[in-house]
């Protein structure tokens, strides 16, 4: 038989590595315990090469799958891996993101050399922390947000440390409150990591290990293929853009295109953040590479060759805060991952006149109490753009989650799901209109503490090309007695039964000026 041209081979390739990282995700959601993996689905698994880069991704969270690589690479640096081999980490200072993401890792091994390595990275809902669900509104410090674990074996030469672990998770000022969940979910990860490292051991063993990692290269030089070509596409000079958070803090962009290559500069954005909105090197790299992947056309799963044509500058500050050894030190980093990372999609496609502002938050919701913490993020309008009015109701860009079934909710904790509904009216008027927001009621049947991170519950989403903005989010505490208590865009406070949440997620903003009353 004749040798299969090589752009065929690659295509095999490219679908041989991106089922290894499916599969991956579905034994992690099948065998994982919590909520917030099995039914929200909360998790990222991806392949990367033996340097740490992101090679193929399964169709999961891009806040999570564009830092995974500097993760890896940080991780290695750290440790000493070796065959049977697996690490675990959710420290923000080694390409983490926040704490309740936990990253385990995985080198894989041919004939004695490294081929390659599989990781994952999942959502505890609890994880520790001053708050029920481990993302407390006014953390200052990264000790008051959980249990942190720097870079350290799980599993060495095949021998788990499951005690060591349990006694981190269970230890410190702020220990889990569901340790049996963190074990459970992180025993499923080292599963799913295990299926990975033996499918693409497998695929060395059918077919040579210098073909995998030929063909490793060829997806990264191909998407950087493809990212030249998309950067060439945009108009040459520099493209600037502003947002601010609800609170005030600027996220500021410069993107300077020059032929097939950008420099893309967050200089003037806020110092470091009193509170917990600070973000990471690896969370911005995962925005870029997002964006990057937005503007390319062809079908290629996320990879780090994307980002090969790009030059980028991450001034200290908000985006790059210092991390100090002692966590009771180290600045609070919990919303960075889900509400900066949001704006600063929306800054950047701002600069590059692609689209109007979405939701621009994930709208997070966390109750509990010293028995349990529950986690979720709910939908809203996503921006218009110049070809297409904005989804109503949807995740849009760095979060890509279900929300738990009303009957799981109800079933498994103290709340009842009074209401879920599309906020008619709520996107922006344009010749696109933007799309409509949500809103969700919740009543709690039993005392707890409830916490929320959102934005553009002050700042409303921008419009674009004349369109009009969306309609900002609102939160709010309805008593059983029937006071209204109004919940700021980072808030929390103590419910009781009869009490309700009553939220409103905002709208995106519309695309040109409007027509005929649209």
């Amino acid at each position: 038989m004749a040798e299969r041209p090589e752009a065929v081979r690659l295509e095999l390739f490219v679908n041989r590595f991106t089922a290894i990282a499916r599969e991956m995700g579905e034994m992690l959601r099948r065998t994982a315990l919590s909520t917030n993996v099995k039914e929200r689905l909360d998790f990222s698994c991806a392949l990367l090469d033996p340097r740490g880069r992101l090679v193929v991704n399964a169709p999961h969270i891009p806040v999570h799958l564009g830092s995974l690589g500097l993760c890896v690479r940080q991780v290695a640096e750290t440790l000493s891996l070796g065959p049977g081999d697996v690490a675990v980490t959710n420290h923000p200072a080694f390409g983490g993101s926040h704490l309740p993401d936990v990253t385990v890792i995985t080198p894989v091994f041919a004939s004695g050399s490294l081929l390659g390595y599989v990781a994952s990275r999942a959502h505890h809902a609890e994880i520790g922390g001053a708050r029920p669900g481990s993302m407390p509104p006014n953390a200052r410090r990264l000790a008051e947000e959980g249990v942190v674990i720097p870079p350290r074996l799980l599993v060495r030469a095949g021998e788990p440390y499951w005690d060591e672990i349990e006694e981190l998770l269970g230890g410190g000022p702020y220990p889990s409150r569901a340790v049996g969940d963190n074990l459970a979910d992180l025993a499923a990860a080292v599963a799913a990591n295990r299926h990975g490292a033996a499918a693409l051991a497998a695929l060395a063993e059918s077919h040579g290990s210098a073909a995998v990692l030929h063909f490793m290269a060829a997806v990264e030089e191909l998407a950087e293929h493809h990212a030249r070509a998309a950067i060439a596409r945009l108009s040459e000079g520099v493209h600037r853009a502003e947002e601010r958070l609800d609170d005030g803090t600027p996220l500021a962009v410069e993107v300077c295109v020059e032929g097939d290559h950008a420099r893309v500069d967050f200089s003037g954005s806020g110092d470091v953040h009193p509170g917990n909105l600070n973000a990471t090197p690896a969370i911005v790299t995962s925005v870029v590479l997002y964006v990057l992947r937005l503007l390319v056309a062809a079908p290629l799963p996320l990879n780090e060759g994307l980002l090969a044509p790009v030059e980028l500058v991450i001034p200290v500050g908000l985006l790059d805060p210092p991390f100090p050894p002692d966590p009771r030190e180290a600045p609070a980093v919990v919303g960075g991952n889900v509400e900066t990372s949001q704006r600063l999609v929306d800054v950047l496609l701002k600069a590059l006149g692609l689209a109007a502002c979405s939701q621009g938050t994930m709208n997070n919701v966390l109750f509990g109490n010293q028995r349990f913490g529950y986690y979720e993020t709910v939908c809203g309008g996503v921006g218009a753009t110049a070809d297409a009015a904005g989804a109503d109701a949807v995740h849009s860009h760095m979060t890509n989650t279900r929300i738990t079934d009303p009957e799981v909710v109800e079933h498994r904790y103290p709340v009842r799901v009074e209401r879920f509904a599309i906020r008619r009216g709520s996107g922006g008027r344009g010749r696109r209109r933007g799309g409509d927001g949500a809103v969700r009621e919740l009543s709690f049947l039993a005392s707890m503490s409830l916490s929320m991170l959102s934005q553009h519950r002050t700042v409303a989403p921008y419009g674009m090309a004349g369109g009009a903005p969306g309609a900002t989010g609102r939160q709010r505490v309805i008593r059983a007695s029937g006071e209204v208590v109004e919940l700021g865009p980072v808030d929390g406070c103590e419910v009781e039964p009869g009490d309700r949440l009553l939220l409103e997620t905002p709208g995106g903003g519309g695309w040109g000026a409007p027509e005929d009353g649209l």
